[in-house]
This record gives structure tokens, sequence and C-alpha cells, in this order.
């Protein structure tokens, strides 16, 4: 496989970030091949490289002015357009995507340099000399972070190759590797990676941007949650497990929600307050956050940056599809229709409603690097979680569930939920307010696959998701619940075939 040969090579760049600052992109020392692996500082590097392919989950995409891995799964959701054709938006919006297109090889690409670091940590960690308590934490970190990649892997792929060790001498045998079923990837590394890590000592948080205790149970409930649901229908035992996680993360990960949904795109709260889990990014360093000019209006000019992309903005369907009064879709709360002309005391209205969430208002006006970080878990998802999960292995909402729903209206203005909610009503409230809550953070494509439903923005109702027509008149089929294979992996490792269904 391709991407594994790639891992080989790109090892000792993964591993070059330093001792100190392990979110430092240019590196500071080398691990070199007579490096001595007995050292705690080693063992260090090592734990730091699996963090380095984070951003991979925001990556840009070559070749593609305003292209960027974050915008597939907003493509996909038909909830989203773009002001840019070099995105390749076109064959998403009307699902004519095949095994060449943009994004596709990209995330494969990336996953895949994680789960290689990850696996070279796991590898490795062991052979220092330092605390046993030092080592088990190292490799708990390294241990979810590669259930993070898989987890993404399965979700977009499906079957995907097991790749669990680095060959040390490549060979045909263990680079063009065969497809393992989802379901076996979850049950003999997602999960199994995961439940040994909560036996580890890490703490339950930590504002510096690691793998915490937090995160551990916080990837489970999230992963028991998806394991449940359609991709494998495990069922109600795997919903009960993904609401004592969840509930775990509640009682101990001392999050609290924002008191204002500003106060998430405030570079100083990075790390607190309601986030779980974050990407890190820094304007310090070259590479900071894309999803600022990312999201900002084509060509607006309201900020400092010298490309304003309007990648990614929301339909004018799915902003209509919030409930009256409700706080997440007023103006600079998650979007926004109008900003100050840079240099001007004249306002712009734009054309369409634009994303809100990714706002970093000292890059937009000063320095055109964004310091914000790119959050992959926040408590009001956990919340969330609970709620469906707990619902679903109950028979209906018990009075924390109905609690933590409770919380997130309340901070959006909305009134009370009718006494008495049956089960599908709860739950249909609870997608509903994922789909708005989480908008545009890279959860609803995965809500979308996981319940084989969608909300169907102009009725109301909510349809299954194969024969769904998005409001491009675009209809799902069995084949838009996987990406395929891209052909670049394929053109190297023929075992990969057959490719998924449809492509």
């Amino acid at each position: 496989m391709k991407t594994t040969k790639h891992i080989l090579i790109a090892l000792l760049v993964l591993l070059s970030c330093s001792c100190k600052k392990f979110l430092e992109e240019k590196p500071t020392n080398f691990l070199t091949p007579d490096a001595d692996l007995t050292s705690p500082k080693v063992a260090t590097a090592f734990t730091n490289g699996c963090y380095q392919n984070l951003p991979g989950l925001i990556w840009g995409q070559p070749s593609s002015y305003g292209g960027n891995t974050y915008n597939l799964m907003e493509f996909m959701t038909g909830k989203a357009n773009s002001d840019l054709g070099q995105t390749g938006f076109i064959n998403f919006q009307n699902l004519s995507y095949n095994i060449t297109s943009f994004y596709v090889d990209t995330w494969w690409q990336r996953l895949y340099l994680g789960v290689g670091a990850c696996n070279l940590a796991i590898q490795n960690i062991p052979k220092a000399i330092q605390p046993a308590a030092t080592t088990t934490n190292q490799l708990a970190a390294a241990r979810t972070l590669r259930a993070l990649y898989y987890f993404y892997l399965v979700r977009l792929y499906g079957a995907v190759p097991k790749v669990t060790v680095v060959p040390t001498v490549p060979t045909p045998d263990n680079l063009n590797l065969s497809r393992t079923p989802a379901k076996a990837i979850y049950d003999s590394i997602i999960i199994p990676d995961l439940v040994e890590a909560a036996k580890s000592t890490l703490p339950w948080k930590d504002n510096t941007g690691r793998v915490t205790m937090s995160l551990v149970q916080t990837l489970l409930a999230d992963v028991y949650l998806t394991y449940a649901g359609a991709a494998i229908n495990g069922g109600n035992q795997y919903y009960a497990l993904s609401a004592a996680a969840s509930k775990a993360v509640i009682a101990n990960s001392g999050a609290t929600l924002f008191n204002t949904y500003t106060d998430m795109i405030n570079p100083q709260n990075k790390n607190i307050g309601e986030f779980i889990f974050q990407v890190q990014y820094a304007a310090s360093v070259p590479s900071t956050n894309p999803l600022t000019p990312l999201t900002i209006p084509n060509y607006a000019g309201i900020s400092k940056y010298s490309d304003e992309f309007g990648s990614v903005y929301p339909t004018p369907q799915f902003i209509k599809s919030f409930p009256a009064g409700d706080k997440r879709v007023q103006e600079r709360q998650f979007f926004y229709t109008k900003y100050r002309k840079m240099n001007s005391t004249d306002t712009v209205t734009f054309k369409n409603t634009y994303i809100y969430k990714f706002f970093d208002s000292l890059a937009v006006v000063n320095t055109a690097k964004s310091d914000l970080n790119f959050t992959i878990y926040r408590l009001a998802d956990v919340y969330l979680m609970y709620a469906e999960a707990s619902n679903r292995a109950e028979g209906g909402p018990n009075a924390d569930a109905l609690k933590y729903v409770k919380a997130i209206r309340d901070r959006a203005t909305l009134g009370p939920l009718p006494a008495g909610m049956s089960q599908t009503a709860f739950e249909q409230e609870v997608w509903l307010q994922r789909y708005f809550e989480l908008c545009f953070e890279n959860k609803m494509w995965f809500d979308m696959i996981r319940t084989r439903k969608v909300h169907n923005d102009v009725t109301g109702n909510w349809d299954n998701f194969i024969g769904h027509t998005t409001v491009f008149n675009a209809t799902f089929a069995e084949k838009n619940l996987l990406f395929p294979v891209p052909k670049q992996e394929l053109d190297v490792n023929p075992n990969l075939l057959p490719n998924n269904p449809g492509f």
C-alpha cells in the first residue's frame, strides 16, 4: 500500500517534534537511527509524534484553491454550499464524486500517517527506562489517538487495511494488505485500544491539548453509540455503554458549557471550559488554523487575509430550519450576514449567510493568523450523546437526559420541552439539537450515516437516508454510505479490491 510506504519515510519527520513543545511544527531535534530508545526523552518524542497528524482532519487539499479536508463532510450533507468551483463542490453537490475526487485520497493518506505514528509509538515506548505509570500513560495516549484515526477510517471507508505494526523490512506481503471488515477493526483495535487506555492514570483534564481521560471516555461514548447504530447494529448493550462513558465525562471532566457561543471563538479559552479535545493551532507557527479564511465570504474585503475563500456556507433552507427565536442563528452567533469592510466605516452585506464559528476577530482585522483551535469534542456533544444513548438503552428519556437537552436549549433561548415525550420524539429532538448545536463541526455527516436518517429542512420530517433528496435535487443511495477506496491506493495495491458498492 502506497500510504504504508509513505509512513516508513515519514516516521523520522513525525518524531522530530520538540520534547518541550509537542505542537511545534518546525522540528527542533531528530531521532536518528542510532537513537537510544531507552531514553525517556525518546519515549516522549514517540508519544508527541502521535499528535502530528491531527491537523490532517482539516488539512489543505493539494491543487484545490480553497479546498480542505474539512469540506468533505459538510459538502456531503446537502446542507452546505460553496463560492468556489475549485473546491470540487459540484461533485459532492450532485453526488457524482468518484475514486479520483478531491478529499477522498487526502483523508486516507493523513489518517494512515497518524496510524503509523501511533503504531511506532506503541512499539517503542515500552523500551524506555522510566516510571511504569509514565509508560502506561504514554501508551494510553498513543492508543487513544490510534483509535481516533481508525474511527474516522471505518466511518469513511468501511473495511480498511488493519495495520498495527510498522514493518521493519517492507515486502509485498506486509505492504499490500487486504481490507478488514469495519466490525473487526472496531473489535480488534478501536474498542480494545480505548478500554486499555481507560485503565491508565491519565488526568481528566489538561489545558495543553494532550490526551486526557475525558477524551478516552468521550471517544468511547461516540464509538459505542456508532457501534450500536446502523453501521454495526450492536444493539442496546452498546447504547448503555455509551451512556455510561459519557456520564463519566460529565461527572469528572470539570467541563462546563460556555455562557455565550462567542466564548468558543475566544483564543484565550482554548482547551478549557466546554472543550474536551481540540486540534492545536497557534498564531506563532507557520500553519495556523485554516478555517477562519476558509469560511470568510469570497472576496468580501473584510479581512487582512489575502484570500477569503467562502469555501463552505449553509444553505438558506438549513438556516430557515432553526426554530423561531433560536439564538444560534442570530447575527454573529453561529452565523453572520454582514461585516465592516477593511479600512472603512462601510458595512458589507453578504449575498449569503456565512459561518461565524471559526471567526478569529484578531486574525481577521489584524494578523491574518488565526489562533483558534479546531474542536473534535466539546461538552455539548457529550450531553447529547448521553441523552441519545440513555434514551435508547432505557426505553425513554431519564431525568438527566432531559436536563442536559434542556441546558442546550436554554442557551439557545428555546422554550421548555413538551412533557411526557416518547422515546421516538425525544430521540428526534436530540438528533435535531445535534444538527443545530454541532453544525459545521464535521459531525452531521457521521450522524446521518449512523442513524440512517436525514432531517428534511423543507418539510421538517425525518427522511430515510437512502432516498432522501437534498435541496440540490440529488438523492442519497446505498453507495453514498461509504466513500470509495482512492484510485492512487488501488493502483499500488490491487488487494484493496473490490471497492465499496457503486464504485
